[in-house]
């Protein structure tokens, strides 16, 4: 039996001042190389480009507010009543993709239409690069030790000692594998099609998604 015990620290650099976490540097990884993959792969124009750099302000404001609120409100909402003052504690981890997704939707759609730019197309700019952040996440999510699998019996399989000693799937490397990487390969094809029509990968994002994290 091939058997891995995860008992990685979830702190990357302790600085005796604060502490710079995995999770934290995933989120920063993922909106760095997915903008530099935008600007240098997708968009062509000089003007496109500077209205994306604009955006990713607003885009990381409402990955951040919105992931945090998705979170609170749709699996511990109990818990952050009674502790209010840990709302504010992002780098221990507590983020929601569903609200994450919700707050970009709503940052894009109100930049793009103050802006008189297509809202799809920069929704399909940020659903192909997407995977690259959720990539990062996934590995900071196994490095975290949390959203952990189910029990196996298989010949192999990983122990969580946070949660329990029971060998479980890794589903976290799963979901690297098939919302990262996987992913990025399908859209990106899609998207260099001679046909392309603006808003399918926006569409096809969610679509793949949602049937990955099912699995």
């Amino acid at each position: 039996c091939l058997m891995f015990t995860n008992n990685f620290d979830p702190v990357a650099f302790d600085l005796i001042i604060f502490e710079i976490r995995w999770y934290s540097l995933s989120y920063i990884f993922g909106v760095f190389f997915g903008w530099i993959y935008v600007k240098n792969f997708l968009i062509k124009e000089h003007e496109v480009k500077i209205i994306f750099d604009n955006l990713i302000t607003y885009i990381i404001f409402g990955i951040i507010l919105g992931g945090r609120i998705g979170y609170i409100l749709f699996y511990n909402i109990d818990y952050y009543i009674n502790n209010i003052n840990e709302i504010l504690y992002i780098w221990n981890g507590g983020m929601s993709f569903h609200g994450g997704l919700i707050g970009v939707i709503i940052a894009t759609y109100f930049y793009t239409r103050r802006n008189g730019v297509s809202t799809l197309i920069f929704l399909d700019y940020i659903s192909l690069s997407a995977p690259i952040g959720l990539f990062f996440g996934r590995l900071a999510n196994f490095i975290n030790g949390e959203l952990v699998g189910k029990p196996t019996n298989d010949t192999w399989g990983v122990i969580f000692p946070n949660i329990d000693n029971v060998l479980r799937h890794p589903s976290q490397l799963y979901e690297a594998l098939l919302e990262g990487i996987l992913l990025f390969i399908i859209l990106n094809i899609i998207f260099f099609r001679e046909q392309y029509k603006t808003g399918q990968c926006s569409l096809l994002f969610l679509i793949f998604y949602g049937f990955f994290r099912i699995f």
